[in-house]
């Protein structure tokens, strides 16, 4: 596992300090997706009250992110009982670089239902680390163990892999499983592209993720896609599960253009 201590570091008020651990594939100055959007939620999930429990975190990527200190601000914009819509907005200097916004719903008792779901391949044994083609050291991809149960990182197209995230989200703060599902969620397009990386830029502007339930233990499976369509538009999509079964799903739209 990853020697990296946090993906952030507190600055107070506030604000954080990126580490190398959210380092992105594509641009070493940049950060990975995935971090920002567990950040986002964690903070978000500080400030909801009562019996609700985070059901759906949507947040648009303004740009590139790049890896230096950052403020984080939440808003309760529909606070209540049984929903409660929050908003949480990401600037590094004067410029926005990431919106999330996330649904609270209340929980009750189960309802007379039992609905079917697939259960997730076993979790393999211990492989090899390897990433794309032509990165030997990723700040994102050292921070994670990847255990592939179809496709890899040097085959384009469908995939599957359970994950386990190595560092503390925040320095000093245990990691919650919420925040390991999320660091990942954002790494459905990269691990299911279907063209060259090296010739083909799929950039998603955001990520929704849905939860059916709280996340569990370390490990979260993603089992993801993604689908072109004639004009360049692109819809990377996974389904996520953990040791106890189906969690929920991620959609990303796609960007995609020749480099």
């Amino acid at each position: 596992m990853s020697a990296l201590e946090a993906f952030y570091l507190p600055l107070g008020d506030g604000r954080f300090e990126p580490t190398r651990a959210t380092e992105s594939p594509w641009d070493r100055t940049a950060q990975h997706g995935g971090p920002p959007a567990a950040l986002l939620a964690d903070l978000i999930d500080a400030t909801v009250v009562g019996e609700l429990r985070l059901a759906r975190l949507s947040i648009d990527f303004f740009g590139a992110i790049p890896r230096q200190p950052l403020m984080v601000t939440v808003e309760s914009v529909k606070p209540g009982r049984r929903v409660w819509l929050s908003q949480a907005q990401m600037t590094v200097g004067d410029r926005t670089v990431a919106v999330a916004r996330t649904w609270h719903i209340a929980t009750g008792p189960r309802p007379p239902i039992d609905d079917e779901y697939t259960e997730p391949p076993m979790l393999p044994a211990a492989q090899a680390q390897r990433y794309f083609f032509g990165l030997t050291d990723w700040g994102y991809g050292e921070a994670v163990e990847w255990r592939f149960t179809e496709g890899g990182y040097d085959t384009p197209g469908q995939a599957g892999v359970w994950t386990r995230v190595g560092p503390a989200l925040i320095a000093g703060q245990p990691i919650s499983p919420l925040a390991r599902t999320l660091i990942v969620a954002d790494s459905a397009n990269g691990l299911s592209s279907t063209l060259p990386i090296a010739d083909w830029w799929s950039i998603p502007p955001g990520m929704t993720t849905t939860l059916m339930r709280p996340p569990a233990g370390e490990w979260v499976h993603l089992a993801c896609r993604t689908r072109l369509a004639e004009d360049g538009i692109g819809l990377a999509h996974g389904d996520l599960h953990d040791e106890q079964g189906f969690l929920g799903e991620v959609a990303q739209p796609l960007l995609v253009q020749r480099r």
